[in-house]
């Protein structure tokens, strides 16, 4: 028989002022608990629309963790490493790196971008970047379905991208009325965004509407389960994220996920000696 997932929690998150300034709109998808959504630590959906050319944004730390950042519209970084529209982006901070996100000039743009949860035998492992451009991820359109893969596998379909932490990333589309079902690992913890229209998940046809974060139930079981979708009357676009839970604890503060508060001040004697190296100096 097979493992067939539900629909447990709908979540509408709410717009706030971001940190770059007028134009731009924050809405956190993911908060409460960790032991809750392990492995994901947050999501954010920015939204902006600078209309200036003053710079904002500039060099900052992470380490403990990854940063995973899909830019749905715009363009944003500076070569070797400039994204756009569709492209994805696995930043490992690992042991510490330094990261810069400057903006200088007018732009219009909406990244997602995930702090992912390392295992506790990886969280200081050498930092890394990874980039799959929107042309060369994994891609699938029939029968009024279309998937493009960022992570994992999905569908037939496998990412390049390499995982500390077992994590699928899709961009899914589905006409009105169409219905389909995914499989995913029973034990992966699930979550979908919806970009666009609505979805129906699972047997009992439970409705995300745009805006929506909707977690699926959890299990124990390390095998496949299916998901049921159905596309709503306008169709719909959403982004599946699936994970699983490293099962540790994690201490978090500022830009540095730890195992303790020791391990966090000692992220700061290292960022401010200047031992942490610039994300654009490590292997890609």
């Amino acid at each position: 028989m097979s493992i067939k997932r539900k629909l447990i929690k709908i979540r509408t998150p709410q717009g706030q002022p971001g940190f770059l300034g007028p134009g731009h709109i924050a809405r956190p998808v993911i908060s409460g608990s960790f032991s809750d959504s392990d492995p994901f630590i947050l999501l954010m959906d920015d939204m902006l629309d600078k209309k200036n050319d003053e710079p904002v944004g500039g060099p900052h730390p992470h380490a403990g963790f990854e940063t995973i950042s899909l830019l749905l519209e715009g363009e944003m970084g500076d070569k070797p490493h400039k994204m756009k529209g569709g492209d994805f982006q696995m930043m490992t901070a690992g042991s510490g790196i330094i990261h810069t996100e400057t903006i200088r000039q007018k732009a219009k743009m909406r990244l997602l971008q995930l702090w992912l949860n390392l295992p506790k035998k990886d969280r200081a492992t050498v930092p890394r970047l990874q980039e799959l451009s929107f042309e060369h991820a994994p891609a699938l359109s029939e029968n009024d379905i279309s998937i493009k893969l960022y992570s994992g596998s999905l569908a037939g379909l496998n990412s390049p991208i390499q995982n500390y932490t077992p994590l699928i990333v899709a961009d899914i589309t589905i006409n009105s009325g169409v219905s389909t079902v995914l499989q995913i690992p029973a034990n992966f913890n699930t979550f979908l965004y919806v970009l666009a229209g609505n979805v129906k998940v699972g047997d009992e046809q439970k409705q995300l509407n745009e805006g929506q974060a909707g977690w699926l139930d959890l299990l124990e079981d390390a095998v496949q389960s299916d998901l049921q979708l159905t596309g709503g009357e306008n169709g719909t676009r959403f982004i599946l994220y699936a994970g699983k839970p490293t099962g540790d604890r994690i201490v978090s503060h500022g830009p540095f996920i730890a195992d303790s508060a020791e391990d966090i001040q000692r992220l700061y004697r290292e960022f401010r000696q200047g031992k942490m190296k610039h994300i654009s100096t490590v292997a890609g």
